[in-house]
């Protein structure tokens, strides 16, 4: 049987917008409850620990500051891993990032996991007086070279000079290096081909964002085509897949959880004038309608495909299906933050029917 990792996405910003997007259940920023449900993760069991890579996103575009979390997260937790979700190269110098993650990497006793990206909200690094360019291909260019700086400053006892494209250093030394060696396991996401590439030859995961099983199946098909492309086993990378869920004891919690996150992604809508938007939103589904009724016992098709949710024989189902395509690792949001009810009881229920790493 196939072992499993479950990690648990700290909801470090509000978004209880009208598809209820990762953190539907908080009206506002609430970095006391964020920390909270991170240590107690950490105490439940959970695998790995997870913050996303924004300066703005979510209401009132508020979000917190994920390396800052993250560090946090490193004194206030002994066991999980550590990674921010799709970090930003171009938002710090890779030169830079190489020391914060051997630092992290020494103050937490190992537990990082690098998973890094190109970026893609211009309108931050515009906001911010960052460097940008529009065009994938160049970020993607400049994402394998950061990469290959990083690698280098973690590797070489000696002073490293690199004359890049895009990035340069002189003399530059990365010590301590990290605890894991050679390096904490890179990790790359989604399915640009020269992402693809960049992952086969030098990472040891892979994440998804949220799909379905035959969307699933096409990305695995690209990674292995860049994996023969790079003479690479693709049975060496991690797999994982980012995904919201919500777990409840029965079918009239569930509709229960369902009506409040409606009611408040129906607030919120109104007070943005999204008032169209939420019309289109999962919850103007006729199927969604009659599950909150309790009409039908059906858990609404598009939220059943978009994302985990059910009982904790449902979620059992659901994520046995995403294993059995070669998943190993799951990044969850809960639906139901900040409430701890979903947290908890998919770590008592749902987390022990799976063979564990």
């Amino acid at each position: 049987m196939p072992t499993v990792q479950f990690g648990f996405c700290l909801p470090i910003f509000a978004s209880p917008g009208p598809n209820l997007f990762r953190t539907p259940g908080f009206a506002e920023v609430d970095p006391a409850a964020c920390m909270a449900m991170g240590k107690r993760a950490d105490e439940l069991g959970y695998d790995s620990l997870w913050v996303a890579d924004h300066l703005m996103l979510g209401k009132d575009d508020a979000i917190l500051e994920g390396w800052t979390v993250i560090s946090a997260l490193a004194g206030a937790t002994s066991r999980a891993k550590l990674g921010m979700i799709h970090l930003a190269v171009l938002f710090r110098n890779p030169a830079l990032t190489a020391k914060m993650v051997a630092t992290l990497d020494q103050i937490s006793g190992g537990r990082v996991i690098h998973f890094m990206d190109c970026g893609f909200s211009g309108r931050e690094y515009i906001a911010y007086g960052l460097p940008w360019n529009d065009a994938i291909d160049a970020r993607v260019e400049m994402l394998t070279e950061a990469t290959e700086l990083m690698l280098q400053l973690w590797s070489s006892e000696q002073p490293v000079t690199f004359d890049g494209t895009h990035y340069a250093v002189q003399d530059a030394l990365c010590n301590p290096k990290p605890i894991q060696r050679p390096h904490p396991p890179i990790w790359f996401g989604e399915v640009n081909p020269n992402t693809l590439d960049a992952c086969a030859k030098y990472g040891q995961g892979w994440n998804t964002t949220p799909v379905s099983i035959s969307e699933l199946r096409r990305r695995l098909g690209l990674l292995r085509e860049a994996c023969d492309r790079q003479n690479r086993t693709f049975d060496e990378l991690e797999l994982s897949l980012e995904t919201q869920l919500l777990v409840a004891p029965d079918l009239d919690a569930i509709r229960a959880r369902l009506r409040d996150l409606a009611e408040l992604a129906g607030t919120v809508a109104g007070e943005r004038g999204q008032v169209e938007g939420f019309v289109s939103s999962y919850a103007a589904d006729e199927d969604f309608k009659a599950f909150v009724s309790g009409t039908s016992d059906a858990i609404p098709a598009r939220l059943a495909e978009d994302w985990i949710i059910g009982t904790p024989d449902q979620v059992e189902s659901r994520l046995r299906a995403y294993i059995d395509e070669g998943i190993n690792h799951f990044m969850i949001w809960f639906m139901d933050a900040p409430n701890m009810a979903g947290l908890e009881l998919f770590a008592q229920d749902v987390a022990p029917r799976f063979e564990r790493v």
